[in-house]
Formats: C-alpha cells, structure tokens, sequence
C-alpha cells in the first residue's frame, strides 16, 4: 500500500473511463462521473425525495413559464431562462430518484428539446432565434442555450443518445455562422427590455458545452468558436467584475474555464483574483456569501444584505468546474460553504416554496416590500409562486451536489471531493467496476465509514480530501491506523489493491473556533464545515398562495438582539458543543438541529430593526447593562431566522 499526501492528482496520465481534455487543451486532473453514478443515502436522499413533491417536482402546476405553450414546444411564444434552469435540475433529480411521473415528464421535454431543431442547426424557442429592436438591429440569443445545453448533456451521459452529437454540432455551426452584429452584441435601449443582452456578461457559460463536446468530436472549430465567445465577454463593469450577484457568481470563473484553453497561468489568476477581490468587500459575512440583493451597493456590506438563491446553485456550478479544472480542494470547501450554510435556508423544511434572499443576520421573514434591499416588492416571505428565476434555477442545487460527492481522477482512480451519505458505482484501475458504500452523519460529525464492493481485486489510487477546516485528518483501512498528517487543504492519496469488503474509516475533528470580522470586529462561530447562528423560535403565519400552495412569514418569537462574552484567543472555552443524538431524515431545521452550542451573552436593547430589516451592526465591544444569559446557537443552514454576525460585550 502506497500512503502519501498530495496537493492534487498528477497530470501524466488520462482517465481511461471518463470525460477527459484532448490535446491541445490541459490535461483533466478530475473527470465528472455520468449521471447516476453517485446515488445518495440518508438527509441527502431525503431531500431528493422532498423535491419530487414539492415545489420543483411540481412546478409544471404553478409556473407560467412552462405551460406546453412556451418557445421549447414550438410556436412563437418565449423560451428563455426559465424553462431551461428548472429543466436542468429536473431532470437530473428525475434520474436520481428514479420517479415514474418525474421520468415521463423529463423524456418529454428531451424529445421537445432535440427533435425541434431547425435545419440550419438552431434549436429552442423561434423568438430568440432574431430578435428584433425599435432601431432595426437584429440580435440572436443565445443565453438560453447556455442554460438548457446542461440537460442535454447530462441526458447524454445517462443514455448514450446518439442523436445528441449530431444536434450540439449543428448548433454550434449555426452560432460559428452567425454574423458579427448578430453575434453577443453589445447592449442596446432599443429592445424594451434587456433580455437579448444578458448573454453578454454570460457568454462564458457555453465554454463548458464547447470542451466537451471538442473531446469527443475533436473538431477543432470548436476551440475557435470557444475563443469567439471569450471573446465577446462584456469587460468588468469598473473596478468590480461585476454589479449584479449572478452575474459574478458565473464570470468570476470565465478566465479560469479558458485557461484550459489558453494554458495562460494568468487567466486561472484572474479567478481568483476576482473571487478574493468581491469577498473581501462584500462578504463580510460567513461561508462564502456576499452583501448583494441583487447588485452590490457602496456602504452594503452588512451581513443584514442578502444573497440571491440563483446565486447559490450558479456558484456551486462554478466551483465545480473550477475543482474539475484545477484539481484545487479550495473549491470543495467552498461549496460546502455555500450549499451546506445558507442553501439549506432559502426554502422551507417541505421544499414546497423558496425566498429570493438569505442573509446572515435575518431574524425576520415577512412580506413587507420595505426591507433595505436593492429590489423592493417581497423578498424574504416563502413562497411557490413568486420570485421568477430562482423559482426556477433552485432546481438545480441538491440534485448536482449529489453528482459532484466523488470524482473521478486522472489516474483511473477516484476521489472523495465532498462528504456526503452516498454510493458510488464507477470503473476504475483496469476497468473494473466498485461500489464504494459511504455511510456518515456528515457535516453533523465528521466520521465517514467507505465500504468498497469489487467483484475481483483492483489496484487504484483513492483520494481523500483534507477539508481546509480540519487538523487531525485520521483514517484506517481495514482497521489499520495510517501514519500520515496531512495539512488542510490537501489528500490522503491511498493506492493498493482492493479486495471486495475493505474497509476506510475517516475521523475528521471539529473544533469550535471563531471567524472575526475586520470591518466591523464582530464574530462569527463555527464548527467543522458549519457556521452557527443564535436559536430563534419560529412562528409561521400563512401570508398568501393556495391551501395546498400556501405562502409564509415566519416571525421571532424569542429574543435574538445578542452579543457574545466570549474569549476571542481560546473560544473553546466559553462555548460547550451537545450533540443530540441521531440525524433526522430533515435535519435543516429549528426543532431538528443535531448540533447546538451554548455560550453567554447578553441582550442588546437598542439594536432592532430598520425599514423591517435588521439595523446594521455596531463595532464590538458593545457596552449592554442587560443581565448575563445563556445563548443556543445552532448550525446556519438549520435557522430561517438568523443571526450569526455577533457583536462581541464588552
């Protein structure tokens, strides 16, 4: 058995099973796994089978957006994003759960989607095939397809469609063959609204649909027609990449998606440089989101501001691909970051409705139009029937997360990018097919047991990421203790041969520590992958929507106006863990949460709300005369009402 720890697999080898680059592009240091390979266990399966039923299984009923009579069933009616984000998630969550109602309806759009196309290669919607503005100008929208093209692709890789390539290689024609003015124009007043020119700042999305196509016709057009859309990228807004939330949660990974291309270290910098730029600024709040209801605001850095939904799923689609690209296990940890603190929130338990934004410190959700957000109208209330595109793009969050647990490495091998309760059927060394049975409690605890099934003995390498959170990174192999000490921020790279039965325990500790925030000193508390916010019961008022749709409110109905006594240089010391027990099958809520923290503090009278939002926080210290009082607090992703920014009492 060979033990080591490396920053990421190696590059001398092409995974012989998977999606891999083709020369001249970089080589693939980890290839995605087809759809249904990674099956989920436990809070995860759950939450698939919630989805089934609940809003996004059922949207057909309650968005107007995907009546038959929209642009992807033919007519001359609008396609445009919507149909395609909740298509992308529906689909997949149809494979993974195996629903017959779900497969029927997915099939039917597949047939609607491929068959439809025009025979200069142009698919979808006719009305977005040459829109036309008050001056003449005509503009082809291509946003899209950028959307729905991650559904054809994934219905690909499940089904071996050969009617797939043919289509994407017509359509990609029709876009080399577009004319210049036509062609992810800049934008223009002269349309009314803005939609042909979203395409603009997201021309970068159809970079993933180019490679991969490229790597299995290895027409090399394609990079070219891939470079004519890098191209064509707006330029930074100013000093920021971009104003708009989604939009920066796509572009932040554009250079570093062509540099697969480019092989220019510059444009992988540019990423980062981008990402560390915005969430320096506006993310001033913990695990990964940042201060903007729909577009960042000078002075909103508060962690009262909100995050889009849309901008959740858009960023962990980003990481994704940046993690496939780089091989860099930073982007595991944030989108766990992202998807296991704040994603969790942005609907309710029953997944029958969503909100538009989440923020860190929200210890109120009504539906007032008066809340200190960039949009006024409602954004915060629960609801099925509002809130057009993330209604839509939600879809995509759980059921790609799953995807993404494993994958598979360069070297024929495989790699636990994310912990989660799963199998996970792949080939690997020879070509041979394993199970690997995972069994964990994860992000609750940090023990993850790997059961391995193998018809015959197979040599592979096995990786197992070291999240950035987390000293004391211990594993055995069939009871067999590991000597190795791996830093955060790496893997625990195993090769031997397995046998059928062998067994890996994983022991990650987590510790209580805390997050300062240097703009304002206040502190956030944090455990394993999880940040942690004050308990704050719950009232649910219904405030609109249908018996079976209903909309909601949810009001405090105990105090959350704290501020933390608590020793910055050893906050293991005034904060006491009590784990609960078992993990309920919906652990994301107030009443189930597995894990809560007590400290002490005292209540803040004079800190209320503002415009029916949260007032901004104080520089810590915080003088308060209140009585000292022991606070719950309870993992982010578990509290609708919130509050984890926390000034500290002097």
């Amino acid at each position: 058995m060979k033990v080591t720890i490396v920053n990421k697999p190696g590059t001398e080898t092409s995974n012989a099973f998977y999606d891999t680059n083709r020369t001249p592009l970089l080589p693939s240091l980890f290839s995605k796994l087809p759809l249904g390979s990674v099956r989920p266990k436990g809070w995860l399966k759950h939450e698939l089978d919630l989805m089934v039923n609940g809003m996004t299984g059922r949207l057909t009923e309650l968005s107007k957006f995907l009546g038959p009579e929209n642009g992807w069933f033919g007519g001359n009616n609008e396609g445009w994003e919507e149909q395609p984000y909740w298509f992308r998630g529906f689909h997949d969550l149809a494979v993974l759960t195996g629903d017959e109602r779900l497969l029927g309806e997915a099939n039917r759009w597949i047939e609607a989607v491929i068959t439809r196309q025009d025979a200069d290669g142009y698919f979808g919607a006719v009305y977005h095939k040459c829109v036309v503005g008050k001056n003449g100008q005509k503009v082809c929208d291509l946003w899209p397809h950028m959307v729905m093209l991650d559904a054809v692709i994934s219905h690909y890789e499940h089904t071996n469609d050969p009617r797939v390539l043919p289509m994407m290689t017509r359509f990609f024609k029709f876009c080399r063959d577009l004319p210049e003015e036509q062609f992810i124009p800049e934008g223009s007043d002269d349309f009314g609204d803005g939609k042909p020119f979203i395409q603009t700042s997201r021309a970068g999305d159809m970079l993933p649909h180019l490679y991969w196509l490229y790597n299995r016709t290895e027409d090399a057009w394609l990079l070219d027609l891939a470079t004519r859309f890098y191209q064509h990228i707006a330029p930074p807004a100013d000093e920021w990449l971009d104003h708009h939330v989604v939009h920066f949660t796509q572009r932040f990974r554009y250079p570093g998606n062509y540099y697969v291309q480019s092989k220019a270290a510059w444009h992988l910098a540019q990423t980062e440089y981008w990402y560390a730029q915005h969430l320096s600024t506006w993310g001033q709040q913990p695990r990964g989101i940042f201060g903007a209801d729909e577009r960042i605001r000078p002075g909103c850095t508060d962690p009262r501001q909100g995050f889009e939904t849309c901008g959740m799923t858009e960023f962990a689609k980003s990481f994704y691909i940046l993690g496939r690209i780089t091989g860099d296990p930073k982007y595991a940890d944030q989108c766990e970051d992202v998807m296991l603190n704040h994603f969790p929130a942005s609907q309710p338990p029953d997944r029958k409705g969503l909100h538009y934004l989440t923020a860190s410190n929200q210890p109120q959700l009504d539906a007032s139009e008066q809340h200190e957000y960039f949009n006024k109208g409602r954004q915060i209330c629960y609801s099925p029937h509002l809130y057009r595109c993330c209604q839509h793009n939600v879809a995509m969050g759980w059921p790609w997360y799953v995807q993404n647990l494993w994958q598979a490495t360069s070297d024929n091998g495989l790699a636990a990018w994310l912990y989660g309760a799963c199998e996970v059927t792949a080939q690997v060394g020879d070509g041979t097919a394993v199970t690997v049975h995972v069994d964990t409690d994860y992000p609750f605890e940090g023990r993850v047991t790997m059961i391995l099934e193998t018809p015959d003995p197979v040599a592979f390498p096995l990786y197992l990421r070291v999240p950035r959170w987390c000293r004391g990174f211990s594993v055995s192999v069939n009871g067999q203790t590991i000597d190795a000490a791996p830093d955060p921020g790496t893997y625990l790279y195993i090769e031997r041969t397995w046998a059928d039965g062998d067994t890996i325990r994983i022991e990650m500790p987590m510790e209580v520590a805390l997050t300062q925030w240097p703009r304002n000193g206040s502190v956030t508390v944090d455990r394993g992958p999880l940040s942690y916010s004050v308990k704050i019961e719950e009232e649910w008022k219904r405030c609109g929507g249908t018996d079976e749709w209903p909309e909601w409110e949810v009001f405090p109905t105990t105090p959350w106006n704290y501020g933390l006594l608590i020793d910055r240089d050893n906050p293991g010391a005034s904060l006491a863990v009590v784990e609960k027990g078992s993990v309920a099958k919906q652990p994301w809520t107030v009443e189930a949460a597995p894990i809560e923290i007590k400290a002490r503090g005292k209540r803040i009278p004079n800190w209320g709300l503002e415009n029916e939002t949260v007032e901004e926080l104080k520089p810590s210290p915080v003088s308060s005369d209140q009585p000292e009082e022991e606070i719950t607090l309870i993992p982010l992703g578990c509290a609708r009402l919130r509050m984890s920014c926390l000034p500290t009492i002097d």
